[in-house]
């Protein structure tokens, strides 16, 4: 038996809930653009800007899917140009802490896991 009472949450349904939450947060933009957009309003271009390596199309459809999903907020100002602002919500905010978790255990556990690789590598040859 685990000692972890709520590992049952991740079989829970077959595992369903918890891949559609890491297929959409578990892509290549979304968790930067969650932290990029931590505490702050920003628009496109300077979202653009502090994402190292992102396309504007991957940058929009990340946005669209984060909109979606009710993690970001998207604000239009009638301004000439409009001007379109991007922000967490109080749901999106909820996800800091969490993304903060794991950014720490893969920051402390990766060298161990790239050794790891290497030697199964190794011997798989």
């Amino acid at each position: 038996m685990s000692k972890y009472g709520k590992s049952c949450l991740i079989r829970g349904d077959g595992g369903r809930a918890i891949r559609g939450i890491l297929n959409r947060i578990g892509d290549k933009w979304s968790l930067l653009v969650v932290a990029t957009l931590d505490g702050e309003r920003m628009r496109f271009s300077e979202l653009q800007q502090r994402i190292p390596g992102v396309s504007q199309r991957m940058l929009t459809r990340t946005l669209r899917h984060l909109e979606r999903d009710g993690l970001v907020s998207r604000h239009v100002f009638a301004e000439v140009p409009p001007r379109v602002e991007y922000q967490l919500t109080d749901t999106g905010r909820t996800l800091i802490e969490p993304a903060v978790t794991l950014a720490e255990w893969a920051v402390e556990h990766n060298p161990d896991i790239e050794r790891n690789q290497h030697t199964y590598d190794l011997r798989e040859r």
